[in-house]
């Protein structure tokens, strides 16, 4: 597979809140290869957008891809991915810091998307979080 698009989202219910996060795998073709959700305790929305980025990375490596396109609604946490904003936040920057080890491997493209482009992502979250109240 020449490229692989992921579509990630995390949020929280009350922010914080309840959490859990939504991974979409697909092809270049838009085909969806894999999805992923994951409830993941009380956080922000912003640790709960990072944490989505790092399972998603973390299973990246079981697809032979040799790029890699993630595509996040959450415009702050791309913006810090690109070094257009600075991680001020301590949580923050220990996630940061982990998508910075895990994204070494291939080279991957952040891009902002609008919520309604990533609703599968989005609609993963919320079953993530619905499963376990």
């Amino acid at each position: 597979m020449k490229k692989l698009i992921i579509n990630t989202d995390g949020g929280a219910r009350g922010n914080p809140g309840p959490a859990g996060i939504g991974v979409v795998f697909s092809d270049e073709k838009g085909e969806k290869i894999a999805t992923f959700r994951e409830y993941i305790g009380e956080a922000t929305n912003n640790i709960a957008e990072y944490k989505a980025l790092i399972l998603a990375l973390e299973k990246a490596k079981d697809f032979e891809a040799e790029e890699i396109e993630c595509r996040l609604d959450s415009e702050l946490v791309v913006k810090q991915l690109r070094g257009e904003y600075k991680v001020k936040d301590e949580k923050l920057k220990e996630l940061y810091a982990r998508v910075q080890e895990l994204a070494f491997f291939k080279p991957i493209k952040y891009v902002h998307v609008r919520r309604e482009k990533n609703e599968e992502a989005d609609a993963l979250v919320n079953e993530a979080i619905d499963e376990v109240r």
